[in-house]
């Protein structure tokens, strides 16, 4: 079976990244041979639907299973109208998320775990002071 990994690298030995639509690199990973085929991520750098289009990416390329960290709500429904089942919480390699994967250990998720934009470091500074006192 075909499984995407989050990655921060491009072999088995690489650290899953947290993030599925803004990882550096998706693994698609044979189950049975532990052969991996590393994606670039292009939507890594997108304004807007990085998330769909890495799920749109894995679909396009056979994959049954998403194994990430987080994934926020539009990955989530773009994948599960793929059919494809996602596994969220997972850290460590990605050879020790596909072994866990194929001894049992891991549960798909039943929704997103994080909100839309997740680590785009879209904070507004809603400071008030710039060293002023206020009162």
């Amino acid at each position: 079976m075909k499984v995407a990994v989050s990655s921060t690298g491009y072999n088995l030995d690489s650290q899953l990244d947290p993030r599925f639509g803004r990882c550096q690199v998706i693994l698609i990973v044979d189950t049975d041979t532990l052969v991996a085929e590393p994606l670039s991520n292009t939507n890594i750098a997108a304004d807007h639907g990085a998330g769909v289009g890495a799920a749109q990416m894995v679909a396009s390329n056979g994959v049954k299973v998403v194994l990430t960290g987080s994934v926020g709500p539009n990955a989530y429904n773009a994948l599960e109208a793929a059919g494809i089942k996602i596994y969220t919480g997972v850290t460590g390699t990605v050879r020790e998320a596909v072994d866990r994967f194929n001894r049992g250990e891991l549960s798909p998720t039943t929704g997103p775990n994080v909100g839309g934009h997740h680590g785009m470091g879209g904070g507004r500074g809603g400071g008030q002071g710039r060293g002023r006192r206020w009162g």
